[in-house]
């Protein structure tokens, strides 16, 4: 095909022409005149068989032995090694992986289920009654190695406590009990509702799952091993535990630990300007009237700029109120739990 380009050339024929009477392509020609360009680089071209590459015997071995009666439930990494002990050599073992990929027969081997990858427990809500979250958190006695626990139930998109007890023990009914409650109080029937917790006995006994499935509740649960996947309820038991409110000395008894819980809920819900709300009480939140405290508070902005605009270099602050709140977001929704953090 050179030749005969050459020759058209040379009989006065343009050679883009002659190029293309060949079906050759301009660029094509320019190759082969390269001292290596004799090779066809096609993607479709027949290409000679790499001497290393295994031939079909070979193959049809390799996949005889993966699928014998003594490998059938064996892994390559398993399967290369003991061939290796009896001195028999097929194949590298990534050659074992990739002749039973093109095969169909990469898979789960053996009676085992394959591994389920665990989704992350990612939810965004945007108004209240939408995602809450619980948890329980120890309070210190008088007496050494006892405790009482603190079921606190949480709206995530308000911050509001919903529902909380004091008990002496840590079950899964008195959990359920308090998700009953919290339910009536709130009205929750016929709301679809998501409930996020940790892997705790009390958060997946069979009592609270059977409670949470007849109010129509749909658990969440932490992955394991992250110690971060419930921060609202944690960031919560902190705010509690710093208060300087809090008790210096162990609660005598459980009465003494309700009294105090049930005030710091009343302080929390109703007094406590969250900052993570724009600096709206969590039951402004929660009943909507956090958007007028806010326009209020960019009118009140407005003016002050515009009665001394020098004071001002650029915008008043932003007191726009976050419309949506994310419980452990993917990577898209980082930005928007940032914001409602």
């Amino acid at each position: 095909m050179k030749d005969l380009i050459e020759e058209a050339q040379r009989a006065g024929c343009r050679l883009a022409s002659a190029c293309g009477e060949l079906g050759v392509s301009l660029r094509t020609y320019q190759r082969w005149q390269l001292e290596d360009g004799m090779e066809d680089r096609r993607k479709n071209a027949s290409r000679p068989v790499p001497a290393n590459r295994l031939s079909d015997e070979e193959r049809e071995q390799v996949l005889a032995v993966v699928n014998s009666a003594e490998f059938a439930s064996l892994p390559p990494s398993q399967i290369v090694p003991t061939l290796i002990d009896r001195n028999i050599y097929l194949a590298s073992e990534s050659s074992f992986y990739r002749i039973m990929r093109e095969a169909a027969q990469q898979r789960h081997r053996g009676r085992a289920r394959k591994p389920k990858a665990r989704p992350i427990s990612s939810h965004c809500a945007t108004g209240p009654r939408q995602l809450w979250s619980w948890d329980i958190t120890w309070l210190p006695t008088r007496v050494k190695g006892k405790y009482l626990y603190w079921y606190m139930v949480l709206d995530v998109y308000s911050r509001k406590i919903v529902g909380h007890e004091v008990h002496e023990v840590e079950a899964a009914a008195l959990g359920a009990r308090l998700m009953r409650k919290a339910s009536l109080a709130e009205g929750l029937a016929g709301r679809e509702l998501v409930l996020h917790s940790d892997n705790g006995s009390a958060m997946k006994g069979a009592t609270m799952l059977a409670t949470l499935e007849k109010l129509g509740i749909v658990p969440s649960f932490s992955r394991p091993r992250v110690s971060n996947d419930n921060p609202y309820a944690e960031s919560l038991f902190k705010t509690c535990k710093y208060r300087p409110e809090y008790p210096s000395r162990p609660f005598t008894n459980v009465e003494e630990a309700r009294t105090w819980t049930t005030e710091f809920v009343r302080w929390y819900n109703n007094v406590h300007k969250h900052s993570g709300l724009k600096f709206v009480t969590p039951a402004q939140r929660h009943s909507g009237t956090d958007d007028a405290v806010l326009r209020q508070r960019e009118r009140v902005y407005a003016e002050a700029k515009a009665r001394r605009p020098e004071r001002w270099s650029g915008s008043t602050r932003n007191w726009e109120a976050v419309k949506e709140v994310w419980l452990n977001p993917e990577r898209s929704g980082i930005e928007n739990f940032r914001q409602a953090a």
